[in-house]
């Protein structure tokens, strides 16, 4: 690990997971800190998951949400695929001097309207102002507390000929914040998919233990996030392209500036793998929501080439989706 952190340490890729192997978990480590899943699972007469996030997204007003809106589900989604119920969060900010009041007024009433709409509520917080020039306006930190409701979702519980599902559309939420910092670049019309993915997590806990992970796709993506699922194992897990749901003016605009959606993250989508046996089910409980309208069974698990995910593509050839290296899009969320 070099000596001075860069912007590819908060990529959520390689870098990110050297920084968490090599710095921060042989100084922390503990039973629950070890799984590094999404959310810790705490003991007690119900188990409780936990979880905490910061949010630093640049700009903080984006086409389809805002660091407020983000704030409230990036921590109620990790509850959520954590096998939680998500209940309680913490609200800290850290405030430049001279951030505008109306400014501030929106992002509290986004909080506000989506921890509603999330089923959450924000019982304590914290806010801190530094000097002009060394706050860059506006940042978000929110915990949250869940009661556990699927204490068998595990990456070990994931087995060979499993299918893996997304709920939606892959990557809008990093290329609109892209879009909007460069808007003179390209013109389209894509909103971020952020939104609070708890009903959708809650209608595939009714799957019972036949549904074996979940995870939301943020930093890295998609892909990063699938790789995360089966390395270190002799699974694999295979993707087909054509059956990967694109937005077509995301998938437009990340061409145009040469992303590939696949490394875009997403902030309202959860991924899951199960007993290919139900996948049809939970297809259909998916897309009993709205906001599961573009679910979509997207690979298997596999053994043919261990730790890796393959995509298959639609010319009959295949690629490795490797791990995002660096920071493709710094200041995501």
């Amino acid at each position: 690990m070099e000596d001075t952190i860069t912007l590819d340490f908060g990529s959520g890729g390689k870098k990110t997971s050297a920084l968490i192997e090599e710095l921060i978990l042989p100084l922390l480590s503990n039973e629950a800190l070890d799984e590094l899943d999404d959310g810790a699972v705490l003991a007690g007469n119900e188990k409780l998951v936990f979880s905490t996030d910061s949010f630093v997204v640049d700009p903080y007003f984006f086409p389809g949400g805002d660091i407020g809106k983000l704030a409230v589900c990036g921590t109620v989604n990790d509850l959520a695929v954590s096998g939680g119920e998500p209940k309680y969060l913490s609200l800290g900010l850290i405030l430049e001097e001279g951030f505008p009041r109306k400014d501030l007024e929106r992002i509290l009433s986004s909080v506000a309207r989506t921890a509603k709409e999330a089923g959450v509520m924000v019982v304590t917080g914290d806010t801190k102002v530094v000097e002009r020039g060394k706050g860059d306006g506006i940042y978000i930190n929110t915990s949250g507390i869940g009661f556990l409701r699927a204490p068998w979702l595990s990456r070990k519980a994931i087995r060979e000929g499993d299918a893996v599902l997304i709920s939606g559309t892959i990557g809008c939420h990093g290329t609109a914040v892209m879009l909007a910092r460069n808007e003179n670049l390209v013109e389209g019309n894509v909103l971020s998919d952020c939104g609070p993915v708890h009903r959708l997590a809650g209608k595939l806990l009714e799957l019972g233990e036949d549904l074996h992970f979940m995870r939301d796709p943020t930093r890295g993506g998609a892909a990063t996030t699938l790789c995360e699922f089966v390395e270190g194992t002799d699974l694999s897990i295979e993707l087909d392209e054509k059956s990967l749901p694109l937005d077509p003016a995301a998938a437009g605009a990340c061409e145009i500036l040469g992303l590939d959606p696949l490394y875009s993250a997403s902030e309202g989508r959860l991924l899951c793998v199960l007993a290919k046996e139900r996948a049809g089910e939970a297809l259909a409980l998916l897309k009993s929501l709205p906001e599961g309208e573009g679910a979509a069974l997207i690979g298997r698990v596999t053994r043919r080439s261990p730790g890796k995910v393959i995509i298959r593509t639609a010319f009959g050839g295949a690629r490795i989706a490797a791990r995002l290296a660096g920071a493709q899009l710094p200041r995501i969320c």
